[in-house]
Protein backbone atom coordinates (compact mmCIF):
# COMPACT_ATOMS: atom_id res chain seq x y z
CA UNK A 1 0.00 0.00 0.00
CA UNK A 2 1.08 3.30 -1.06
CA UNK A 3 1.60 6.19 1.77
CA UNK A 4 -0.84 8.34 0.36
CA UNK A 5 -3.48 5.41 0.34
CA UNK A 6 -1.86 3.82 3.51
CA UNK A 7 -2.68 7.78 4.84
CA UNK A 8 -6.32 7.53 3.18
CA UNK A 9 -6.91 4.10 4.69
CA UNK A 10 -5.61 5.49 8.36
CA UNK A 11 -7.97 8.64 8.30
CA UNK A 12 -11.43 6.29 7.35
CA UNK A 13 -10.42 3.83 10.40
CA UNK A 14 -10.07 6.77 12.74
CA UNK A 15 -13.36 8.41 11.44
CA UNK A 16 -11.59 11.55 11.07
CA UNK A 17 -13.44 14.84 9.37
CA UNK A 18 -10.15 16.16 8.01
CA UNK A 19 -10.07 16.98 4.15
CA UNK A 20 -7.18 14.59 3.49
CA UNK A 21 -8.74 13.30 -0.22
CA UNK A 22 -9.53 9.37 0.73
CA UNK A 23 -10.32 7.53 -3.08
CA UNK A 24 -11.95 4.81 -0.96
CA UNK A 25 -14.24 7.12 0.74
CA UNK A 26 -16.93 7.52 -1.26
CA UNK A 27 -17.26 4.13 -2.20
CA UNK A 28 -17.57 2.99 1.98
CA UNK A 29 -19.95 5.89 2.01
CA UNK A 30 -21.76 3.90 -0.46
CA UNK A 31 -21.35 0.83 1.11
CA UNK A 32 -22.77 1.91 4.47
CA UNK A 33 -25.67 3.22 2.52
CA UNK A 34 -26.24 0.03 0.81
CA UNK A 35 -25.76 -1.76 3.97
CA UNK A 36 -28.48 0.26 5.86
CA UNK A 37 -30.86 -0.16 3.44
CA UNK A 38 -30.93 -3.47 2.05
CA UNK A 39 -30.23 -4.34 6.27
CA UNK A 40 -27.61 -7.09 5.14
CA UNK A 41 -24.09 -6.28 5.19
CA UNK A 42 -22.26 -5.38 2.05
CA UNK A 43 -18.65 -6.42 3.95
CA UNK A 44 -17.33 -9.53 5.02
CA UNK A 45 -14.73 -11.03 7.36
CA UNK A 46 -11.55 -13.18 7.18
CA UNK A 47 -10.27 -14.19 10.32
CA UNK A 48 -6.85 -15.78 11.51
CA UNK A 49 -6.91 -18.18 14.08
CA UNK A 50 -3.79 -18.49 16.22
CA UNK A 51 -3.17 -15.29 17.52
CA UNK A 52 -6.62 -13.70 16.90
CA UNK A 53 -8.95 -16.46 18.05
CA UNK A 54 -6.42 -18.32 20.05
CA UNK A 55 -3.15 -18.98 21.44
CA UNK A 56 -2.55 -22.90 21.20
CA UNK A 57 -5.83 -24.83 22.24
CA UNK A 58 -6.90 -21.66 24.72
CA UNK A 59 -9.43 -19.73 23.22
CA UNK A 60 -9.11 -15.73 23.66
CA UNK A 61 -12.04 -14.65 25.90
CA UNK A 62 -12.45 -11.47 23.40
CA UNK A 63 -12.98 -13.67 20.54
CA UNK A 64 -15.86 -15.05 22.28
CA UNK A 65 -17.23 -11.85 22.76
CA UNK A 66 -16.53 -10.72 19.58
CA UNK A 67 -18.93 -13.43 18.39
CA UNK A 68 -21.47 -12.69 19.74
CA UNK A 69 -21.96 -9.84 18.15
CA UNK A 70 -21.50 -11.37 15.18
CA UNK A 71 -24.21 -13.96 15.67
CA UNK A 72 -28.02 -13.75 15.84
CA UNK A 73 -30.03 -14.58 18.70
CA UNK A 74 -30.62 -17.99 16.70
CA UNK A 75 -26.75 -18.30 17.10
CA UNK A 76 -26.28 -17.70 13.34
CA UNK A 77 -23.36 -15.74 11.82
CA UNK A 78 -24.76 -12.36 10.45
CA UNK A 79 -21.95 -11.46 8.40
CA UNK A 80 -20.19 -13.74 5.84
CA UNK A 81 -17.33 -14.93 7.53
CA UNK A 82 -14.28 -17.07 6.30
CA UNK A 83 -11.36 -18.21 8.68
CA UNK A 84 -7.93 -18.41 6.88
CA UNK A 85 -5.26 -20.11 8.58
CA UNK A 86 -1.86 -21.11 7.74
CA UNK A 87 -1.91 -24.22 9.58
CA UNK A 88 -1.18 -27.25 7.11
CA UNK A 89 -1.60 -30.14 9.64
CA UNK A 90 -5.63 -31.17 9.99
CA UNK A 91 -8.40 -31.20 7.79
CA UNK A 92 -10.61 -28.58 7.19
CA UNK A 93 -13.49 -30.70 9.02
CA UNK A 94 -11.33 -30.59 12.02
CA UNK A 95 -10.61 -26.79 12.25
CA UNK A 96 -13.99 -25.91 11.66
CA UNK A 97 -15.61 -28.74 14.66
CA UNK A 98 -12.27 -27.13 16.86
CA UNK A 99 -13.66 -23.65 16.12
CA UNK A 100 -16.90 -24.54 16.21
CA UNK A 101 -16.67 -26.14 19.49
CA UNK A 102 -13.99 -23.52 21.31
CA UNK A 103 -16.34 -20.22 19.75
CA UNK A 104 -19.90 -21.55 20.36
CA UNK A 105 -20.75 -20.99 17.02
CA UNK A 106 -21.73 -23.30 14.68
CA UNK A 107 -18.83 -22.99 11.69
CA UNK A 108 -18.72 -25.32 8.42
CA UNK A 109 -16.25 -26.79 7.15
CA UNK A 110 -16.42 -24.28 4.19
CA UNK A 111 -16.07 -21.56 5.68
CA UNK A 112 -12.34 -22.88 6.88
CA UNK A 113 -9.42 -22.26 4.49
CA UNK A 114 -6.22 -24.09 5.03
CA UNK A 115 -2.98 -23.30 3.96
CA UNK A 116 -2.99 -26.18 1.47
CA UNK A 117 -6.44 -25.41 0.35
CA UNK A 118 -5.96 -23.64 -3.16
CA UNK A 119 -3.73 -26.77 -3.87
CA UNK A 120 -6.95 -28.35 -4.95
CA UNK A 121 -7.28 -25.92 -7.80
CA UNK A 122 -3.93 -26.92 -9.45
CA UNK A 123 -4.67 -30.27 -11.09
CA UNK A 124 -1.62 -31.12 -13.23
CA UNK A 125 -0.33 -32.06 -10.10
CA UNK A 126 -2.86 -34.04 -8.89
CA UNK A 127 -1.84 -37.37 -10.67
CA UNK A 128 2.37 -36.82 -9.86
CA UNK A 129 3.56 -39.04 -7.92
CA UNK A 130 4.23 -36.76 -5.01
CA UNK A 131 6.39 -36.83 -1.58
CA UNK A 132 4.50 -35.25 1.13
CA UNK A 133 6.29 -33.71 4.40
CA UNK A 134 4.51 -32.26 7.78
CA UNK A 135 2.57 -33.75 10.28
CA UNK A 136 -1.04 -35.20 11.22
CA UNK A 137 -3.23 -36.92 8.38
CA UNK A 138 -0.97 -35.59 5.38
CA UNK A 139 -1.87 -38.72 3.38
CA UNK A 140 -5.43 -38.37 3.64
CA UNK A 141 -5.37 -34.14 3.26
CA UNK A 142 -3.39 -34.78 0.28
CA UNK A 143 -6.21 -37.39 -1.49
CA UNK A 144 -8.93 -34.80 -0.49
CA UNK A 145 -6.88 -32.12 -2.11
CA UNK A 146 -6.69 -34.17 -5.21
CA UNK A 147 -3.76 -35.83 -5.33
CA UNK A 148 -3.61 -39.67 -6.13
CA UNK A 149 -0.22 -40.87 -5.68
CA UNK A 150 0.80 -40.40 -2.31
CA UNK A 151 3.97 -41.04 -0.18
CA UNK A 152 5.29 -40.05 2.93
CA UNK A 153 8.77 -39.20 4.49
CA UNK A 154 8.01 -41.89 7.37
CA UNK A 155 7.41 -44.76 3.79
CA UNK A 156 10.52 -43.03 2.39
CA UNK A 157 12.52 -43.77 5.22
CA UNK A 158 11.41 -47.29 5.57
CA UNK A 159 12.61 -47.95 2.24
CA UNK A 160 15.66 -46.70 2.38
CA UNK A 161 16.35 -46.62 6.30
CA UNK A 162 20.12 -46.02 5.32
CA UNK A 163 19.34 -42.87 4.18
CA UNK A 164 18.25 -41.59 7.95
CA UNK A 165 21.43 -41.42 10.12
CA UNK A 166 21.35 -38.79 11.99
CA UNK A 167 19.99 -40.54 15.40
CA UNK A 168 22.30 -43.11 16.85
CA UNK A 169 19.17 -44.64 18.08
CA UNK A 170 17.23 -44.95 14.89
CA UNK A 171 19.81 -46.07 12.74
CA UNK A 172 19.65 -49.84 11.29
CA UNK A 173 23.21 -50.60 10.31
CA UNK A 174 22.53 -53.95 8.54
CA UNK A 175 20.49 -52.17 6.28
CA UNK A 176 22.16 -51.24 2.75
CA UNK A 177 21.00 -49.87 -0.77
CA UNK A 178 20.91 -53.46 -2.39
CA UNK A 179 18.82 -54.64 0.37
CA UNK A 180 16.22 -51.61 -0.98
CA UNK A 181 13.71 -52.17 -2.86
CA UNK A 182 13.22 -49.61 -5.94
CA UNK A 183 11.04 -46.89 -5.56
CA UNK A 184 8.86 -45.32 -8.55
CA UNK A 185 10.35 -42.10 -9.56
CA UNK A 186 9.10 -39.22 -6.83
CA UNK A 187 7.75 -36.41 -9.48
CA UNK A 188 7.15 -33.64 -7.08
CA UNK A 189 7.14 -32.78 -3.17
CA UNK A 190 4.47 -31.00 -1.35
CA UNK A 191 5.58 -29.16 1.49
CA UNK A 192 1.98 -29.23 3.94
CA UNK A 193 4.23 -27.44 7.68
CA UNK A 194 6.80 -27.96 9.95
CA UNK A 195 7.25 -31.91 10.60
CA UNK A 196 8.16 -33.75 13.90
CA UNK A 197 11.56 -34.58 12.83
CA UNK A 198 13.76 -31.72 10.67
CA UNK A 199 16.43 -33.32 10.43
CA UNK A 200 15.26 -36.90 8.61
CA UNK A 201 12.73 -34.51 6.52
CA UNK A 202 15.69 -32.13 5.36
CA UNK A 203 18.06 -35.13 4.60
CA UNK A 204 15.28 -37.21 2.69
CA UNK A 205 13.66 -34.05 0.50
CA UNK A 206 17.35 -33.33 -0.36
CA UNK A 207 18.12 -36.26 -1.53
CA UNK A 208 15.20 -37.01 -3.33
CA UNK A 209 16.44 -33.40 -5.03
CA UNK A 210 19.66 -34.30 -5.48
CA UNK A 211 18.42 -37.90 -7.42
CA UNK A 212 16.01 -36.49 -9.25
CA UNK A 213 13.07 -38.29 -7.51
CA UNK A 214 14.95 -41.55 -7.87
CA UNK A 215 16.45 -42.12 -5.14
CA UNK A 216 18.42 -45.71 -6.06
CA UNK A 217 20.41 -43.78 -7.96
CA UNK A 218 23.34 -41.52 -7.62
CA UNK A 219 23.56 -38.95 -10.34
CA UNK A 220 26.67 -37.29 -11.40
CA UNK A 221 25.13 -34.23 -11.63
CA UNK A 222 22.96 -32.00 -9.80
CA UNK A 223 19.62 -32.09 -11.32
CA UNK A 224 18.51 -29.01 -13.23
CA UNK A 225 15.90 -27.98 -13.19
CA UNK A 226 14.82 -29.97 -9.66
CA UNK A 227 11.38 -31.67 -9.83
CA UNK A 228 8.69 -29.60 -8.85
CA UNK A 229 8.07 -27.96 -5.05
CA UNK A 230 4.96 -26.83 -3.69
CA UNK A 231 5.42 -25.13 -0.26
CA UNK A 232 2.39 -24.38 1.83
CA UNK A 233 2.52 -21.68 4.70
CA UNK A 234 5.55 -19.27 4.65
CA UNK A 235 4.90 -18.56 8.90
CA UNK A 236 8.46 -17.96 10.28
CA UNK A 237 7.04 -17.97 13.76
CA UNK A 238 3.38 -18.46 15.29
CA UNK A 239 1.94 -18.10 18.64
CA UNK A 240 0.39 -20.84 20.80
CA UNK A 241 0.09 -20.99 24.50
CA UNK A 242 4.38 -20.03 25.54
CA UNK A 243 4.88 -16.33 25.82
CA UNK A 244 7.15 -16.21 22.91
CA UNK A 245 6.64 -16.79 19.51
CA UNK A 246 7.57 -20.27 18.17
CA UNK A 247 9.59 -21.53 14.81
CA UNK A 248 7.09 -22.29 12.29
CA UNK A 249 6.93 -23.78 8.77
CA UNK A 250 8.93 -20.94 7.21
CA UNK A 251 11.79 -21.61 9.80
CA UNK A 252 11.65 -24.93 7.85
CA UNK A 253 11.77 -23.92 4.56
CA UNK A 254 14.52 -21.18 5.42
CA UNK A 255 16.65 -24.26 6.42
CA UNK A 256 15.88 -26.33 3.44
CA UNK A 257 16.81 -23.23 0.75
CA UNK A 258 19.80 -22.44 2.07
CA UNK A 259 20.89 -26.28 3.06
CA UNK A 260 20.39 -26.86 -0.77
CA UNK A 261 21.84 -23.50 -1.87
CA UNK A 262 25.11 -24.53 0.46
CA UNK A 263 25.17 -28.58 -1.10
CA UNK A 264 24.15 -27.16 -4.77
CA UNK A 265 25.19 -23.87 -5.33
CA UNK A 266 21.68 -22.86 -6.96
CA UNK A 267 18.72 -21.75 -5.96
CA UNK A 268 16.26 -23.95 -4.59
CA UNK A 269 12.56 -22.78 -6.60
CA UNK A 270 9.10 -23.12 -5.66
CA UNK A 271 6.42 -23.91 -8.91
CA UNK A 272 3.52 -22.71 -6.07
CA UNK A 273 3.91 -21.18 -3.10
CA UNK A 274 0.59 -21.02 -0.65
CA UNK A 275 -0.87 -19.59 2.75
CA UNK A 276 -0.67 -16.15 3.65
CA UNK A 277 0.52 -14.08 2.19
CA UNK A 278 0.34 -14.95 -1.29
CA UNK A 279 -2.07 -13.79 -3.86
CA UNK A 280 -4.02 -17.05 -4.48
CA UNK A 281 -4.74 -17.81 -1.20
CA UNK A 282 -6.38 -14.68 -1.32
CA UNK A 283 -8.43 -15.20 -4.46
CA UNK A 284 -9.68 -18.66 -2.35
CA UNK A 285 -10.90 -17.17 0.16
CA UNK A 286 -13.04 -14.26 -1.51
CA UNK A 287 -14.54 -17.08 -3.56
CA UNK A 288 -15.26 -19.15 -0.68
CA UNK A 289 -16.90 -15.97 0.96
CA UNK A 290 -18.61 -14.70 -1.63
CA UNK A 291 -20.64 -18.49 -1.60
CA UNK A 292 -21.15 -17.96 1.79
CA UNK A 293 -22.77 -14.73 1.34
CA UNK A 294 -25.24 -16.37 -1.26
CA UNK A 295 -26.14 -19.25 1.67
CA UNK A 296 -26.74 -16.25 3.88
CA UNK A 297 -29.38 -14.67 0.85
CA UNK A 298 -26.45 -12.07 0.49
CA UNK A 299 -26.99 -11.18 -3.73
CA UNK A 300 -25.46 -8.34 -3.92
CA UNK A 301 -21.27 -7.60 -4.07
CA UNK A 302 -19.69 -7.81 -0.83
CA UNK A 303 -17.29 -4.55 -1.51
CA UNK A 304 -15.54 -4.20 1.43
CA UNK A 305 -13.29 -7.64 3.27
CA UNK A 306 -11.69 -6.87 6.32
CA UNK A 307 -8.69 -9.04 7.17
CA UNK A 308 -8.08 -9.84 10.87
CA UNK A 309 -4.54 -10.92 12.17
CA UNK A 310 -1.83 -10.99 14.26
CA UNK A 311 1.25 -11.48 11.97
CA UNK A 312 2.74 -8.35 9.76
CA UNK A 313 4.52 -10.52 7.82
CA UNK A 314 1.92 -12.27 6.60
CA UNK A 315 -1.48 -11.27 7.37
CA UNK A 316 -1.50 -7.58 6.89
CA UNK A 317 1.44 -7.77 3.80
CA UNK A 318 -0.67 -10.92 2.51
CA UNK A 319 -4.39 -8.24 2.80
CA UNK A 320 -2.04 -5.33 1.68
CA UNK A 321 -0.46 -7.25 -1.28
CA UNK A 322 -3.94 -8.74 -2.60
CA UNK A 323 -5.76 -4.93 -1.91
CA UNK A 324 -3.28 -3.62 -4.83
CA UNK A 325 -4.51 -6.60 -6.92
CA UNK A 326 -8.17 -5.33 -5.87
CA UNK A 327 -7.37 -2.07 -6.86
CA UNK A 328 -5.58 -3.11 -10.61
CA UNK A 329 -8.26 -4.76 -11.53
CA UNK A 330 -11.71 -2.33 -10.85
CA UNK A 331 -9.51 0.27 -12.38
CA UNK A 332 -9.16 -2.07 -15.40
CA UNK A 333 -12.86 -2.73 -15.42
CA UNK A 334 -13.54 1.00 -15.14
CA UNK A 335 -11.42 1.76 -18.21
CA UNK A 336 -13.00 -0.52 -20.04
CA UNK A 337 -16.76 0.84 -19.40
CA UNK A 338 -16.01 3.95 -20.04
CA UNK A 339 -14.80 6.00 -23.33
CA UNK A 340 -10.83 6.34 -22.64
CA UNK A 341 -9.34 9.56 -23.38
CA UNK A 342 -6.05 11.16 -22.56
CA UNK A 343 -6.68 11.85 -18.74
CA UNK A 344 -7.27 8.12 -18.09
CA UNK A 345 -4.21 6.47 -16.85
CA UNK A 346 -3.14 2.89 -16.92
CA UNK A 347 -3.45 1.30 -13.60
CA UNK A 348 0.50 0.85 -14.03
CA UNK A 349 3.00 -2.08 -12.86
CA UNK A 350 2.43 -1.39 -9.21
CA UNK A 351 -1.06 -2.89 -8.69
CA UNK A 352 -0.85 -5.50 -11.73
CA UNK A 353 -0.97 -8.76 -10.57
CA UNK A 354 1.71 -11.07 -10.75
CA UNK A 355 0.53 -14.86 -10.91
CA UNK A 356 3.12 -15.85 -12.61
CA UNK A 357 6.71 -15.57 -12.28
CA UNK A 358 8.87 -13.12 -10.31
CA UNK A 359 9.34 -12.35 -6.77
CA UNK A 360 6.65 -12.20 -4.77
CA UNK A 361 4.48 -13.79 -7.04
CA UNK A 362 2.79 -17.12 -6.35
CA UNK A 363 3.91 -19.25 -9.12
CA UNK A 364 7.43 -19.04 -9.93
CA UNK A 365 7.26 -20.88 -13.53
CA UNK A 366 4.88 -20.11 -16.28
CA UNK A 367 3.54 -23.60 -16.71
CA UNK A 368 1.54 -23.94 -13.95
CA UNK A 369 -2.03 -23.42 -14.55
CA UNK A 370 -4.98 -23.43 -12.77
CA UNK A 371 -7.94 -25.28 -13.08
CA UNK A 372 -10.15 -23.63 -16.34
CA UNK A 373 -12.73 -23.24 -13.61
CA UNK A 374 -10.89 -21.06 -11.29
CA UNK A 375 -9.53 -19.13 -14.27
CA UNK A 376 -13.21 -17.94 -14.75
CA UNK A 377 -14.35 -17.24 -11.03
CA UNK A 378 -10.79 -15.31 -10.92
CA UNK A 379 -12.16 -12.88 -13.70
CA UNK A 380 -15.35 -12.31 -11.96
CA UNK A 381 -15.96 -9.42 -10.69
CA UNK A 382 -15.33 -9.37 -6.87
CA UNK A 383 -14.39 -6.99 -3.88
CA UNK A 384 -13.39 -3.60 -3.89
CA UNK A 385 -11.00 -3.39 -1.24
CA UNK A 386 -9.62 -4.99 1.24
CA UNK A 387 -8.34 -3.83 4.95
CA UNK A 388 -5.91 -4.85 6.98
CA UNK A 389 -6.61 -5.06 10.87
CA UNK A 390 -3.77 -5.44 13.08
CA UNK A 391 -4.54 -7.58 16.56
CA UNK A 392 -2.05 -7.47 19.47
CA UNK A 393 -2.67 -10.93 21.14
CA UNK A 394 -0.13 -13.10 18.98
CA UNK A 395 3.05 -12.45 17.17
CA UNK A 396 2.47 -8.78 17.01
CA UNK A 397 1.77 -6.97 20.68
CA UNK A 398 2.44 -4.01 22.37
CA UNK A 399 3.24 -4.22 25.76
CA UNK A 400 1.60 -1.42 28.01
CA UNK A 401 -0.60 0.74 25.09
CA UNK A 402 -1.75 0.59 21.61
CA UNK A 403 0.17 2.47 19.08
CA UNK A 404 0.30 2.87 14.79
CA UNK A 405 2.75 1.64 13.54
CA UNK A 406 3.89 4.86 12.06
CA UNK A 407 8.11 4.10 12.59
CA UNK A 408 10.35 2.55 9.54
CA UNK A 409 12.28 0.80 12.83
CA UNK A 410 9.35 -1.01 13.74
CA UNK A 411 9.44 -2.87 10.47
CA UNK A 412 13.54 -3.32 9.94
CA UNK A 413 13.26 -7.01 10.23
CA UNK A 414 12.13 -9.34 7.24
CA UNK A 415 10.34 -12.00 8.47
CA UNK A 416 8.64 -12.96 5.52
CA UNK A 417 9.47 -15.61 2.82
CA UNK A 418 12.76 -14.73 0.71
CA UNK A 419 10.63 -15.18 -2.82
CA UNK A 420 8.22 -12.10 -1.58
CA UNK A 421 9.90 -8.36 -1.41
CA UNK A 422 10.25 -6.55 1.86
CA UNK A 423 7.83 -3.89 1.93
CA UNK A 424 7.08 -1.53 4.82
CA UNK A 425 4.22 -0.11 3.13
CA UNK A 426 2.89 -3.23 2.68
CA UNK A 427 3.35 -4.47 6.44
CA UNK A 428 1.59 -1.49 8.00
CA UNK A 429 -2.06 -2.00 8.66
CA UNK A 430 -5.09 -0.27 7.86
CA UNK A 431 -5.82 0.19 11.82
CA UNK A 432 -4.01 -1.15 14.68
CA UNK A 433 -6.19 -2.44 17.71
CA UNK A 434 -5.53 -4.57 20.74
CA UNK A 435 -7.75 -7.17 20.03
CA UNK A 436 -10.45 -8.80 17.80
CA UNK A 437 -13.24 -7.51 20.01
CA UNK A 438 -12.46 -3.97 19.24
CA UNK A 439 -12.07 -4.44 15.53
CA UNK A 440 -15.10 -5.85 14.95
CA UNK A 441 -16.46 -2.44 17.14
CA UNK A 442 -14.73 -0.24 14.99
CA UNK A 443 -15.91 -2.52 11.58
CA UNK A 444 -19.34 -2.03 12.66
CA UNK A 445 -18.65 1.93 13.50
CA UNK A 446 -17.59 2.17 9.99
CA UNK A 447 -20.25 0.28 8.19
CA UNK A 448 -23.21 1.49 10.74
CA UNK A 449 -24.04 -2.12 11.20
CA UNK A 450 -25.68 -3.35 14.21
Amino acid sequence: MGSVGRLASRTLFRASTSNIYCPHRRRLSLSRHHCQEQSLPSFGLLFDIDGVLKRGKTVLPEAKEAFRLLTNDKGKMRIPTVFITNAGNSLREQKASELGDILEVPISPDQVVMSHSPLRILPQFHDKHVLVSGQGPVVEIANMLGFTKVITIEEVRDLFPHLDCVSHKRRRPSSSPSTERVLPPIEAIVLFGEPVRWETNLQLILDVLMTDGQLELKPLTVPRPHIPILGCNMDLLWMAEAHLPRLGHGSFLLCLEALYKKVTGHDLRYEVLTGKPSQITYHYAEHVLKQQARTMGIQQSVRTLYAIGDNPMTDIYGANLYNHYLTYMNMSRVKKSISIGSSMNDPGDKYRPSLNGGPGSDFHDSSVNLDKDWNDIIAEEGAESIESILVCTGVYSKRDSVEKIERDSDLDLDHGHRDFKHDTDLLRPSMEVQDVLEAIEEIFKIEKFS
